[in-house]
């Protein structure tokens, strides 16, 4: 198997590819068996590109993303069509929300846990032309997502801290939708909404828990839609609580599991598929199941993050 190393040199404020490289280096020079390649992106979509030339060739291979949540996009969307095809996650960046789902292990940063770690099968979430790993939405929360880059290129500012500060911002905007949803061509849920959200897993804006029991090899999507039913000093109120998970609850919010979201507005509504946003009347979300093939480095950890909250027989190896 080739393994084959996308480094964002943008990624972590430029700090990734100096962290990441003689790592890389060091491994494979006391492994001289194996066959690896470092390739260090130029552009926005050039590891999509590069990605997908290199796994239609049909041979065996392993991409390693090392960067953040906007380099897995483009790894995920370069390789999920081809079969010989793997991705590992080496999370540098300022958010690394999906890898959040794999555990806090130190294996994440290990290049030999990652070569030598199993693979699992995970959901994806088709979005039009794209497809998100992590989580897609539409209303106040993707707005917030669009704002966020900004504020992720101010110095010192983190991916938490840019999402806080563009959900403040947010607030002072316009603050809900109207929304016509549709889950599995059959539930239908209208009216004002603050956001509604697909999930494949549960972390997004750099740590923000918007879908608490989401995981990615279940066969199945989170949908979480958030009605408008209150004011701009109660929605502040409860943004920590949010950002903990502790949303499902509340009696303005609406929590389903299903395989497909359309999601139609009356105006054009912000719209957010793994951190790339634009404005939209319509959104369709469709579940991918096992659509792509996933590197677990530590299988215990992702275990006691998700084993409560998904049936372990739906869980498949490679």
């Amino acid at each position: 198997m080739q393994h084959i190393f996308i480094v964002n040199p943008a990624a972590g404020k430029g700090k990734a590819k100096a962290r990441i490289v003689p790592e890389i280096e060091a491994y494979f020079a006391a492994h001289p068996q194996l066959s690896y390649e470092i390739y260090v992106t130029t552009e926005a979509g050039d590891g999509q590109r590069f990605v997908a030339e290199r796994a239609q060739t049909g041979e065996p291979v392993r991409f390693y993303a090392c960067g953040g949540d906007g380099t897995l996009y483009e790894v995920v969307n370069g390789a999920y069509k081809y079969p010989n095809a793997q991705v590992a996650i080496i999370p540098l960046g300022s958010g690394n929300d999906f890898a959040r789902i794999l555990g806090k292990s130190e294996k994440l940063y290990d290049i030999g846990a990652q070569v030598e770690g199993e693979t699992r099968c995970f959901d994806l979430i088709q979005a039009g032309g794209q497809v998100a790993i992590n989580q897609c939405s539409m209303g106040l929360d993707a707005e917030v997502c669009a704002k966020q880059t900004y504020f992720k290129h101010l110095p010192g500012v983190s991916g938490e801290l840019a999402y806080t500060l563009s959900l403040v911002y947010c607030l002072f905007r316009r603050l809900n939708s109207e929304f016509r949803i549709t889950i599995d061509d059959e539930q239908v849920y209208e009216g004002k909404m603050l956001f509604a959200l697909c999930a494949n897993a549960r972390w997004y804006g750099g740590g923000y828990k918007g879908a608490p029991k989401a995981v990615p090899d279940d066969g199945l999507l989170d949908f979480v839609m958030v009605r408008k039913d209150f004011g701009r000093l109660k929605l502040a109120s409860l943004v920590g609580k949010y950002k903990r998970g502790e949303h499902l609850g509340w009696d303005f919010t609406t929590f389903v599991r299903g395989k497909k979201m359309v999601i139609e507005s009356k105006k054009p509504a912000a719209v957010n598929v793994d951190g790339e946003c634009e404005y939209v009347t319509e959104s369709t979300f469709t579940l991918l199941p096992g659509a792509i093939r996933v590197v677990v480095p530590d299988v215990q950890a992702y275990e006691q993050i998700v084993g409560a909250d998904r049936d372990p027989e739906t869980v498949t190896s490679r």
